[in-house]
């Protein structure tokens, strides 16, 4: 065997060593952990089947990928899966205006949007993961997703979990709430993000957070609302019973209903269904 073969082999091993290590540094990181892989070259999963059906490359480092190139090879892709719960909902796309509403109980996430009109349902989703359960997130570690109405700070297209959308937790209210009763520490680095494991995130699979975070970048972020409820206050009532929530929590709860209640419950029975 040449030195050249031997220098190659070598090459190749080593390689293969970096990405199984950098694959597992990904799949253990923690929710909070949103940065890239760097080194090897990544397909982002699911962009073969975007470059099969419209021939568009997707082989880019890990840190390289931008908005812009999610917008490119997933925008006519995702476009086309979107629009039928548009039309059926008779809301122009991409829209002005955005709400996920969030449901903690249901493991439900819902899309709102409106174009001129009012706010219409547009379809639903599963949430596959959401550590903790109902109450306010309090303090960093405590697993707890977060209740409230945030907007979104910021979309990540390097995130370990596939794509990420980073809420603005803590927000004012948070923020208020803490500095009165001294919790130096309330937490952040909160994502609705792909995959299927959470660690104070909502984790809603790959291909949601693919529709998710094109529709985001299309209507822009300034324009998306995230309401995150413990469960569903058109069903029943959102009621702070335990005596461990903090003594603030109704008038949160309060927040969280009128927002909710206010979009329109006739257009919700036109919904399509569950996205698996």
């Amino acid at each position: 065997m040449s030195i050249a073969t031997l220098f190659s082999t070598h090459i190749m091993k080593s390689t293969a060593k970096i990405i199984v290590g950098l694959t597992l540094t990904g799949l253990l990181g923690a929710c909070s952990v949103h940065k890239p892989a760097s080194i090897t070259v990544a397909v982002k999963p699911h962009a073969q089947v975007v470059r099969k059906t419209y021939n568009i490359p997707a082989l880019r480092l890990p840190g390289q990928w931008t908005v812009a190139n999610i917008l490119q090879d997933y925008g006519t892709y995702t476009s086309r899966k979107l629009n039928p719960y548009f039309v059926k909902a008779k809301v122009s796309y991409p829209p002005r205006e955005v709400i996920f509403i969030a449901l903690k109980a249901e493991k439900k996430l819902e899309l709102w949007a409106r174009g001129n009109g009012e706010f219409r349902f547009i379809r639903d989703y599963h949430i596959q993961a959401a550590s903790g359960m109902a109450g306010p997130k309090l303090r960093q570690g405590d697993k707890q997703v977060p209740e409230g109405i945030y907007g979104i700070a910021g979309l990540n297209p390097n995130s370990h979990y596939h794509l990420s959308m980073k809420i603005n937790y803590p927000n004012e209210f948070d923020l208020f709430h803490a500095r009165q009763e001294g919790r130096v520490n309330p937490g952040s680095d909160i994502f609705i993000h792909g995959k299927a494991v959470s660690i104070g995130c909502l984790a809603i699979g790959n291909e949601a957070i693919e529709e998710l975070f094109v529709l985001t970048a299309q209507v822009g972020a300034e324009n998306v609302k995230v309401v995150i409820a413990p469960h569903d206050p058109r069903t029943y009532p959102l009621e702070a019973n335990s005596a461990e929530l903090p003594k603030w929590t109704p008038e949160l709860y309060s927040i969280i209903s009128r927002e909710i209640k206010a979009l329109s419950p006739v257009v919700k029975s036109a919904k399509i269904g569950f996205y698996h």
